[in-house]
């Protein structure tokens, strides 16, 4: 009888937890009105958005340092052109006065930015992700995080992806491309939880 599959967390023996809000720092990734407006709408994209809400808010409580990453593209650019109104961070997620906002023009958050510095002058030494899109963006900086010796959770309810063209042919619907990106990244970058919820009962479990 074949044995259940395990992920490479388990079989090394990782610790499996979320991530700690008092050794963490929130990345809240493109949560801007491209993808609730504009251009490139995603599947579910509204009750993600509220889900991050909830994880900003027990964040902020919490005292989790806090880093909200844009994606900006030149004027005239069919994607998030800055100087277009669909550049701008959604309503819902506005960042505080003390809250750095970081620009990048890569998927990968830490490309070309001084995310990975301005997190480890906070002293924290993991994060928790949210935000747009599951596969791309998300799953960069994640893949990214370990790279750099970060321990990363992922909120899995508070990302959200869109239906892709298969190359082989035919379309995968955004449930399943959200659900393998996730899947593919518990096996080794991250910790994935369903949301903000799961959290907060770990941090009173500890």
């Amino acid at each position: 009888m074949t044995s259940a599959p395990k992920t490479l967390l388990q079989i090394a023996g990782a610790p499996l937890h979320p991530s700690a809000l008092d050794k963490s720092a929130l990345v809240i990734i493109d949560a801007q009105l491209e993808y609730t407006k504009g251009n490139l709408p995603l599947d579910g994209v509204d009750n993600a958005v509220l889900e991050a809400q909830k994880l900003l808010t027990l964040a902020r409580n919490s005292g989790v340092p806090v880093f909200h990453i844009v994606q900006h593209a030149p004027a005239g650019r069919p994607l998030f052109d800055e100087t277009g109104p669909y550049a701008a961070i959604v309503r819902e997620l506005t960042p505080a006065a003390e809250e750095v906002v970081v620009r990048k023009n890569l998927p990968n958050a830490f490309a070309g930015t001084d995310l990975d510095a301005l997190v480890k002058s906070t002293g924290r030494t993991e994060l928790i992700l949210a935000g747009f899109m599951t596969h791309m963006c998300v799953s960069a900086t994640a893949r990214a995080a370990l790279d750099l010796k970060y321990r990363t959770t992922v909120v899995a309810n508070a990302t959200a992806t869109r239906d892709l063209p298969d190359p082989l042919g035919g379309t995968i619907p955004a449930s399943v491309v959200h659900r393998v990106a996730l899947t593919e990244l518990s096996d080794r970058f991250a910790i994935v939880v369903k949301d903000t919820a799961a959290i907060a009962a770990a941090a009173k479990a500890a």
